[in-house]
């Protein structure tokens, strides 16, 4: 008899979601999903949901709040190269556009001191290395230990930083598909980021607070929601 069940239950059908669902999306409870209204708007719409369960539907718990993006809009992650449709862009280092595909939403950080946990105080020297040359691409590291010569943003010195969130973007120095990907803190006069996503200091605040024990990032341009019927909200 357990045999029958086991063939039975390894014939059974797999739910449209564990099929289809790309990671880390498949496993979320919380979704930061941020729409923009074409691949060149540098403006975006921000919701947040969260679920019970990976097979549980989503329930909107913020937004829509305005966020602003890349200078020159967005481009799919390589990671996601294969949901591109009909020449769409695919992000390069220095382009200027957000990534677009599922990230995983990582520690906050910012220039003051704070008890959040894993959160990284960005101190005098902190510098993200956007570097294809350096091994220390697309890491956070120190002047002290990369020297002057490396490219890098020096984060300590740029306002933006002051508060924000890492984003665990999937690149290399070979594939130089970007670096350095944050949200971050939108300035007033600010029209467009380098491939971050900007929000102003009260939501981004709140992001932090929601974005603690696990939050993936949801970076896609409207026409393409349609790719990931079951996974996203209604």
């Amino acid at each position: 008899m357990r045999s029958i069940l086991l063939i039975l239950f390894l014939l059974a059908p797999v739910p449209a979601w564990a099929q289809s669902c790309p990671a880390p999306l498949s496993d979320a409870r919380h979704l930061v999903l941020v729409v923009a209204k074409t691949m060149s708007s540098t403006t975006a719409t921000l919701w947040r949901f969260e679920r019970a369960s990976a097979n549980a539907p989503w329930k909107r718990i913020g937004g829509p709040e305005s966020a602003l993006i890349g200078h020159r809009g967005v481009a799919w992650a390589p990671a996601f190269r294969d949901f591109a449709r009909g020449g769409e862009a695919i992000k390069t280092e220095g382009d200027k556009r957000n990534p677009a595909g599922f990230f995983t939403i990582g520690a906050p950080f910012g220039f003051a001191t704070s008890r959040q946990p894993g959160y990284l105080h960005i101190i005098e020297g902190a510098t993200c290395v956007d570097d294809p040359a350096s091994p220390a691409y697309n890491t956070i590291t120190t002047r002290a230990k990369v020297g002057w010569k490396v490219q890098g943003e020096n984060m300590w010195r740029v306002p933006e930083y002051r508060r924000g969130l890492l984003i665990d973007y999937p690149t290399d120095a070979k594939a130089q598909a970007g670096s350095c990907i944050f949200i971050h803190l939108r300035l007033p006069t600010a029209t467009g980021t380098a491939g971050c996503v900007a929000l102003p200091e009260p939501q981004l605040i709140g992001l932090q607070n929601f974005a603690q024990g696990g939050a993936v990032l949801a970076v896609l341009p409207k026409q393409a929601l349609d790719r990931f019927k079951g996974c996203l909200p209604n």
